[in-house]
């Protein structure tokens, strides 16, 4: 692997490919021509108030933004405490936040001239977001997808094949997150006249400035709406953290407000023991994986460490560099919610909200569930609830021994 820094000619200081001591492009030769490329491109689009224009049409009218605040009362009731409010990505087109970054990408693809995607996805929904926009683009689709993963989201194989995507299950490693990374990669070091379709804020630069930069308008616009509705910014802001691209696009808009807390949660899994969770911060220390430096979870041989979370877009090695900076920094802290607190927010949820939430998002909430009651009535917690919990109910249903068919 190699190290290729970023050179003077980028825009600003935020889009320098380092963040702090995180971040970069550790990858290998054979990409690099494909990468600078990618990176000029996107510096390029990223100046061109007509993309700008192109991406915020197609939000408003294709995936359905702004999408709105919801003010959860009985939930809020039921904690007592502070007031919950619920950023509401899981009413996005195809159900999750990541139909914002891979449209993005998806115009920026087209812009580059490139006509084959190759994405990879661990829950399913970024594959699904993919295979979507290269629908409505006209584009080819191959989405790499762990045969663990494939197992636990059943309904987005088949949506994706459904959308025209070729799903490739990948059988070896974990089977799960990270081994469908290393293959969408090989695929693009042997295409590399394809477009690789990042799904989260980590790997080389430029994807975790590329992501969160796309993710970023979830912020933008909760900030405005809670000023619109309350008055105010909220106390604290919730978001889960796999990769971290839901939680660094509702953050971005309050890192300049020191009165607005940011805390990010992970998959805690059966427990923080080697191979049980996906808590970089709580078991992992700084490395390289899969283009980028930051937090991974790997032994003292600095193998990369087993994960496990109930929810399939949670158990990542690895956490997007600038999370790792925002840690070290305090400006956001990360704490963790084991798989049976998920579980009991996703019911709580769906049982006095009537909002079924996706797993990954589960676990914002049930970090909600353990602070509300802390706080003072007049104090606000703001969860993006980053998708729904459609492609989970079997997951669930399984875990706690519920026959479906009957």
């Amino acid at each position: 692997m190699i190290f290729r820094m970023q050179q003077a000619t980028t825009l600003d200081p935020a889009y320098a490919g380092r963040f702090g001591p995180y971040g970069g492009a550790y990858i290998p030769e054979t990409l690099a021509p494909a990468v600078a490329a990618l990176e000029q491109a996107y510096a390029n689009a990223r100046q061109d108030p007509e993309f700008w224009a192109e991406l915020d049409r197609l939000h408003r009218s294709y995936t359905g933004r702004p999408t709105p605040l919801t003010f959860a009362q009985r939930l809020t009731e039921h904690l007592g405490g502070a007031q919950i409010y619920l950023k509401r990505e899981d009413l996005a087109h195809t159900g999750a936040h990541k139909i914002n970054n891979a449209l993005g990408q998806g115009l920026l693809a087209k812009r580059m001239g490139k006509t084959r995607i190759i994405a990879e996805t661990g829950a399913g929904q970024h594959g699904v977001a993919t295979a979507t926009v290269c629908a409505l683009l006209g584009m080819e689709c191959v989405v790499y997808m762990g045969v663990d993963d494939m197992a636990r989201q059943q309904p987005n194989v088949f949506r994706m094949r459904l959308l025209g995507a070729e799903v490739r299950g990948v059988a070896s490693g974990s089977r799960t997150l990270k081994d469908a990374i290393n293959e969408a990669m090989r695929d693009w070091v042997t295409n590399p006249d394809s477009y690789y379709l990042l799904g989260s804020a980590l790997g080389p630069h430029p994807y975790p400035t590329m992501v969160r930069d796309f993710q970023s308008v979830i912020g933008r616009e909760a900030r405005e709406q809670m000023l619109a509705l309350t008055g105010r910014l909220p106390d604290v802001v919730l978001a889960c953290v796999g990769g971290g691209s839901n939680a660094i696009g509702i953050f971005h808009a309050f890192l300049d407000d020191a009165e607005v807390a940011l805390r990010g949660v992970e998959a805690g899994g059966r427990g923080i023991t080697p191979g049980d969770h996906a808590a970089r911060f709580a078991g992992g220390r700084p490395g390289v994986l899969q283009g980028t430096y930051t937090y991974v979870l790997q032994n003292d041989d600095g193998q990369i460490g087993l994960t496990h979370s109930v929810s399939a877009g949670l158990d990542y090695a690895a956490i997007g560099p600038e999370h790792a900076l925002l840690h070290d920094q305090g400006r956001a802290t990360y704490t963790v919610a084991d798989d049976e607190e998920a579980l009991d927010a996703f019911q709580t949820l769906a049982r006095l909200e009537g909002i079924i939430p996706a797993l990954e998002s589960a676990h914002a909430v049930a970090e909600a569930i353990k602070l509300a009651p802390t706080m003072r009535p007049d104090q606000i917690i703001l969860i993006n609830l980053s998708g729904r919990g459609d492609k989970d109910i079997f997951t669930v249903a399984k875990v706690l021994g519920v026959d479906v068919a009957h």
